[in-house]
């Protein structure tokens, strides 16, 4: 920590009161429409920091969090990577592909335990959804693992393929299948090995279910997977030629599931001592599966046998919940953020958000990394979350979060204070259109209770948001209404807006702004300059 240093801002005046960083969860800017909940809800303090000189739309998905492609929706858990470490490092795709790259993959305990499955008799089994799309999964890391599954003498593996027809071709799915096949059959050309594609199903009705929307899809993919029920076949390629004949106009990602046969009987049942390896790498699709092979107390269907595998995902899904608890590849090795920055300067800081967000204002802002970076200068409270569905109470504790900051700010204790909202993800995820409106509006009654105790103690407020949700409710697509409850694509917003009034600020010329700026502005508004590898300042200090 020593070794950190900050040099000062030129020019820069010290003032009284603290700098008090406000993270609106899941509130974006959006169509400025009947679907946008942000839109529709009475902010009146929002719409007036929004008019402020100092306001900029920042990019919070894509690539501007490390993210493969601008296609890519932004999370909590990217967007709060980013705005602590102060620019962008690799997540999702990008990270399994450097992970494959460098072998460090194979490394790990997980996948040690994984081949040590294998090597004692068990099958390997992959699931995941079957194509080039990298939005979800690619099948280069498929057939990556199964090389290195066959170099490492595992005998058995089993393949149950999602189709995918979404981010790729409607109807492209027989040509990752030829692939497919083509790679199990020179793996097992070698002799002594057994890789087959044991089940399957298009992605919308087999397994990739999401946001508990229909969990008979996770139960269709565990009857094909784990039990070796549904329809059958002797081929993957028999099962889509024979769909695609019965119904000319089906696409691939609805096609239903299927379980390849060979004499009667289903040729890749998952049993004990087993391992399951789902290889997608986007979450929200994964989780509801992982949930059905982890959890020992499971009652969103019957699961007729919970067989004792070894599962892991590609990645960690939900880093709150900690789904699954093991993983193939680490979440990325973040090093210099803001806080341990701040900390060698010996700066106080203070954070606070509800059960739901409490780790990203902590473990993802700290660059993954739990507890505290200095405990004599910092201080964490958690405020424990409400256990009943989100859109029944969607003011959630914005109010004693508000509480916990304005007595903070009133301590006079801590230079920098960081905050996060959680209602706007939270409730926006449920889809209620009047909960939605309640939680943006309960977000903004905290900024309006928020600001006027930073303007008396003399500070600098600043508002953002992590990614989008809460501003975008629905969609329309060919005059049929369908309720939207994942993030978004949309800008958020970012506004400073300094009650001080002890420096001159103005927003400085950066092109593509994104989550990553927001690390070096803060520094700026603390009397510092960035480091030299920090993205930006979105804000200069201009000289009187």
């Amino acid at each position: 920590m020593s070794t950190l240093t900050l040099e000062p801002l030129a020019g820069y005046r010290p003032f009284a009161g603290p700098v008090v960083l406000v993270i609106m969860d899941g509130v974006g800017l959006g169509r400025r429409d009947e679907s946008d909940g942000v839109f529709l809800a009475n902010t009146p303090e929002l719409d007036t920091l929004l008019a402020e000189p100092l306001v900029v739309r920042l990019k919070a998905h894509g690539k501007a969090v490390g993210l493969p492609s601008d296609d890519d929706m932004g999370n909590s858990e990217v967007g709060h990577n980013a705005l602590g470490a102060g620019r962008v490092f690799a997540q999702g795709a990008k990270l399994v592909n450097a992970a494959i790259e460098s072998g460090e993959i194979f490394r790990g305990a997980t996948w040690r335990a994984i081949v040590a499955r294998g090597q004692a008799g068990g099958t390997v089994h992959f699931i995941g959804l079957l194509s080039d799309g990298n939005v979800h999964s690619h099948i280069r890391h498929l057939f990556a693992l199964l090389d290195r599954a066959a170099a490492e003498d595992v005998r058995r593996v089993r393949v149950h393929v999602l189709l995918d027809g979404r981010d790729v071709g409607e109807k492209s799915a027989l040509g990752y299948l030829d692939a497919l096949e083509t790679e199990l059959a020179r793996l097992n050309a070698a002799g002594g090995r057994d890789f087959r594609i044991a089940s399957g199903g298009g992605r919308m009705v087999t397994t990739m279910d999401r946001y508990g929307a229909d969990w008979s899809v996770v139960e269709r993919g565990w009857k094909a997977h784990v039990l070796g029920v549904g329809r059958a076949f002797a081929s993957a390629r028999e099962a889509v030629e024979t769909y695609y004949r019965e119904d000319p106009g089906s696409t691939d990602q609805y096609l239903p599931s299927f379980v390849v046969t060979a004499a009667g009987r289903p040729v890749g049942t998952i049993e004990d001592g087993d391992a399951v390896v789902f290889f997608n790498f986007r979450g929200d699709r994964a989780i509801e599966m992982s949930r059905a092979f982890e959890e020992r107390d499971f009652h969103e269907f019957d699961r007729v046998r919970h067989p004792d595998v070894l599962y892991a995902g590609m990645m960690q899904y939900d880093g709150d919940a900690k789904i699954p608890t093991r993983f193939l590849v680490e979440p990325p090795a973040i090093d210099r953020t803001i806080s341990q920055y701040l900390c060698a300067a010996g700066v106080t800081s203070y954070a606070v958000s509800e059960t739901q967000k409490f780790g990203h204002v902590t473990y993802f802002w700290n660059g993954n990394n739990s507890g505290y970076v200095n405990e004599r200068l910092e201080t964490y409270v958690e405020i424990p979350s409400d256990t009943v569905v989100f859109d029944q109470r969607p003011w959630m504790k914005s109010a004693e979060i508000a509480d916990s900051v304005i007595a903070a700010v009133r301590s006079g204790r801590h230079k920098f204070i960081r905050l996060n909202f959680a209602n706007g993800d939270m409730v926006g995820h449920t889809g209620i259109v009047p909960a939605i409106r309640i939680a943006v509006e309960s977000v903004d009654l905290g900024l309006q209770r928020i600001a006027p105790v930073v303007r008396a103690a003399g500070g600098v407020l600043v508002v953002t948001a992590d990614h989008g949700n809460a501003d975008c409710m629905f969609t329309e697509k060919n005059g049929k209404r369908e309720t939207m409850v994942a993030h978004t694509l949309n800008p958020v917003p970012f506004v400073v807006k300094d009650f001080s009034e002890a420096n001159r600020w103005a927003l400085s010329a950066v092109p593509a702004p994104g989550l990553s700026h927001v690390a070096a502005t803060l520094l700026a508004l603390l009397g510092f300059q960035k480091p030299d590898d920090y993205d930006p300042s979105l804000v200069e200090l201009r000289q009187p």
